[in-house]
Parts: structure tokens; sequence; C-alpha cells
């Protein structure tokens, strides 16, 4: 293999590094699990792979290697995926490692317009759906258990209270000579610990109100 080819193979690399820095970069900015070393490294990693496959092993099926990045970078961010407080995390950023890891591969095999055009879409895709976008904003929903004794009206004026249609669960129980309602509800608004006091002070059938959504 002569000088100008390996330059030029290193050339590509470092193209890789500078795409992987930028995507990176944008990913550090917002504190996420993979910040500019990881997407660098796979950035580089996976160029370096396919100029290997490419030109160490002439006359050799080179899709090989290809596909296997594509599954070795699958393992990496299956690592990155977290579940926590009845949500998942890190898989943004595990779509991201792994949509990286195609643009150091657009590197190695020389494809420079569609590396570099990737990694803007990318980084742009990242930035618009992080604006403060109504569109872009997901419903959040908060569950409340609500113990509450069984009189006239209790069940609607705890639906109207709290702003909801269908109660998630509704068990009637017997405790002594009352009957008393342990409801589950779900409800789209965050209730203040000062609005919850207040209910409770200013309606004595409810017993207790309690989160149990872990936020």
């Amino acid at each position: 293999m002569d000088f100008e080819l390996e330059l030029g193979i290193l050339l590509d690399i470092l193209l890789s590094a500078l795409l992987g820095f930028f995507i990176g970069f944008e990913r550090k900015l917002r504190a996420k699990e993979a910040g500019i070393r990881t997407h660098t490294i796979v950035c580089v990693g996976s160029a370096l792979m396919m100029c290997i496959s490419k030109y160490g092993f002439q006359g050799a099926d080179t899709s090989r290697v290809a596909a296997q990045i594509v599954a070795g970078v699958g393992f990496l961010g299956a690592g990155i995926i977290v579940y926590r407080k009845h949500e998942v995390h890190g898989l943004t950023t595990a779509a991201g490692i792994w949509a990286t890891a195609g643009i150091g591969m657009a590197c190695g095999a020389r494809l420079y317009l569609v590396a570099v055009g990737a990694s803007v879409v990318l980084i742009g895709v990242q930035f618009l759906l992080h604006m403060p976008w109504r569109i872009f904003k997901m419903k959040k929903s908060y569950t409340l258990k609500i113990v509450f004794e069984d009189c006239e009206g209790s069940r609607e004026k705890i639906k109207e209270m709290f702003g909801f249609e269908v109660y998630v669960k509704l068990l009637l129980e017997r405790q002594g000579e009352r009957l008393v309602y342990r409801a589950t509800i779900n409800t789209e608004k965050e209730y203040r610990s000062e609005f919850l006091e207040k209910a409770l002070k200013e309606n004595p059938y409810i017993l207790s109100i309690e989160r149990t959504d872990d936020n």
C-alpha cells in the first residue's frame, strides 16, 4: 500500500473524528449519557473498520465488516438505555450513537457528501426537536391514590376536583361502620402539595392523597 493511499485513509479518519466531535458536542450541551468522547470514538472506529475492510483485505467480501459494525454498535447503544422511574432513558442517545457509526462508515467509504450531510441533518434534528414548541412536547401523566369515604356524590366530587373522567382503579371496602373507596387516578395536571393539603382540609370525606408516579 503506497504512502498517498494511507495518507488519504488518515484524512478519512480525521474527517470522521471531526464529525463525531460535533455530534457529541451537541449531546454534551444537553448533559446526555454519551458525549464528545463516545461519539468521536464511535465515528472514528467505524471509519477505521471500513478502511481496513476496504483496503486491508483485497478480494474479500468487505460488506461483512460493515454489517458487523452495525451489530456491534447496537450492543453499545443497548448499554446506554436505562429504565428508571417508569420511563425509558437514553434511547435517543443510543440511536444517535448508531447513526454516528453510520456517518463514520460513510467517511471510511469516502462518501464525503453523505457523511457531512447526514451529520448536519442529525444535529439539526436534535436542535429542532429540543425547541420549546408545544407540538414537540409529550403529555405527562401523574398518578394519585385517593382514599375517601362513600358518601353522597363523593365519587363525582373527586372527578370534578381533579379533572378526570374515569377511575383507573376503584376498590370499595368496609372499615368498621363506614364504606371507604381506594381510588387510583391519572391526571395531566401536576397538583402542588398546597392544593392537596387544602383538599384534605376542606373535604373531610377525603382520608388521604398520595402521589405514586415517583416524580
